[in-house]
């Protein structure tokens, strides 16, 4: 639900518009001049005005203006019945959002609504983002390896090139994306998130360029994409690899001319984004397989970051554990813990196979688990998932585990050749999330071009 003002002078606009918005389900006010509108701005939260051109005090574009100085992030959308070009260009570059022919349609009016607020909440979150920055977001960490990372970091932030992320899954390459998009010079801009292997390759596309209404079946109204809504920001595409081939050609494309169409639709859309992207494969062997172009790879690749695993940078364990020993009493309302000495030599000598995040989900099991305040050895190898009491970690690459291990790539080939290669399909058939047939694939080396 959305506050919303409607401005104008004809109490059958007002009245039509209030209905519409109501039917939607938004708290509605109207006022009939531009003072009335300036003065509601200036004692009440908004987050969308559909502002009239022609008012019989203030010019409308005038109204918009003050409001804009008033309140940044309202939505202002201008309504006019005698629509110019000249106008429409003057409200955008006073601020407006959408500019609107009178009578509006209902369509239109809901379609404008619906994208204007979908942009202030990414404006919002972006606003938090920026006032909730904490050790975890800066990368924590003094190792020769991180300090490296930082320092690329700083490299990049300080310029607009695009950045292309490598590291295993854990490893905090989203970190490394967003500690370069709040260092840099589109930090009070938006910061876009798309993880291209949780997105069908069906509405991939739609994701990141839009959609126009009717373009496919399900497409009610249009849409903005993520580049879109990107624009004058920082897109940051993780899981790149993943992405289908007619997006990853299209991607090529705005990277070339800045320039896209949306699905379904003939108008060029003109956006300044800066891209950043990461993975968790092989790049080499994806461009090899077929899987990842290697133009787009090329051009991605002006800043390459590795972010290396926790068992590349150990020196940095006892630090990570202190932070989340304290950040995890404090949202659980539990007193500090602290970690004997056999218990963090065992977890600096773990292999840590899920980097940062393992350890992270590991430390906050035991601040609830473990009801001492002081962690022992035992407690540690007790809530480590993948830790077995009998063996020691080396036997994980035991005979058994192989033979497990071959069986599963077996059947998962298998099950690709029935289901013709169909990734949804066959993650269906297995009963398993898309995401996690994608890094078995991976993970067991299968080439499906070969199957």
């Amino acid at each position: 639900m959305a506050k919303i003002l409607v401005v104008d002078d004809e109490k059958n606009i007002l009245n039509t518009m209030k209905a519409i918005l109501q039917d939607e389900g938004h708290t509605v006010y109207t006022v009939e001049n531009g003072n009335d509108a300036v003065q509601f701005i200036k004692s009440n939260e908004c987050d969308v005005v559909f502002l009239d051109v022609w008012l019989p005090d203030i010019d409308g574009l005038e109204v918009l203006q003050r409001i804009k100085q008033l309140k940044q992030d309202v939505a202002v959308i201008m309504i006019s019945g005698h629509g110019s070009i000249d106008i429409a260009v003057k409200s955008t570059r006073f601020g407006a959002y959408d500019f609107l022919e009178k009578p509006p349609s209902m369509e239109r009016v809901i379609t404008s609504l619906k994208n204007a607020l979908e942009q202030i909440e990414l404006k919002r979150e972006n606003i938090l983002l920026k006032k909730n920055i904490t050790l975890e977001d800066e990368m924590i960490g003094n190792s020769p390896p991180m300090q490296e990372v930082k320092r690329i970091i700083d490299t990049a932030a300080s310029t607009n090139a695009r950045v292309f992320i490598t590291g295993e899954n854990g490893t905090g390459k989203e970190l490394v994306a967003r500690a370069i998009y709040r260092k840099s010079k589109r930090s009070d801009k938006p910061f876009v998130k798309v993880n291209c292997a949780a997105i069908p390759d069906e509405l991939i596309e739609s994701e990141l360029f839009g959609h126009e209404k009717g373009s496919f079946t399900g497409a009610v109204a249009r849409r903005l994409g993520k580049f879109e809504l990107a624009d004058k920001g920082t897109i940051f595409l993780d899981e790149i690899c993943d992405m289908s081939p007619s997006a990853q050609a299209k991607v090529l494309r705005v990277l070339q001319e800045q320039q896209f169409e949306r699905v379904g639709g003939n108008e060029v859309i003109t956006v300044d984004v800066r891209v950043i992207a990461a993975t968790n494969v092989d790049v080499k062997e994806a461009i090899e397989q077929g899987r990842f172009r290697e133009d787009l790879y090329y051009r991605l690749n002006v800043i390459p970051i590795y972010v290396p695993p926790l068992s590349e940078r150990r020196e940095d364990i006892p630090l990570l554990v202190d932070y989340f020993l304290e950040k995890f009493a404090r949202e659980h309302g539990l007193g500090v813990k602290q970690m004997n000495d056999s218990a963090m030599e065992f977890l600096v000598n773990y292999s840590w196979p899920g980097n940062v995040r393992e350890l992270k989900n590991v430390i906050e099991r035991l601040t609830i688990m473990v009801p001492s305040e002081v962690i022992q050895v035992q407690d540690v190898t007790k809530h480590i998932e993948s830790y077995d009491y009998e063996d020691t970690i080396a036997k994980e690459t035991s005979s058994l585990k192989k033979a497990r291990e071959q069986f599963e790539k077996d059947y998962i080939i298998k099950a690709l050749k029935q289901y013709d290669k169909n990734i949804s399909a066959t993650a269906k058939a297995l009963g398993i999330e898309r995401t996690n047939l994608h890094r078995k694939i991976r993970q067991y080396h299968i080439n499906i071009d070969r199957l």
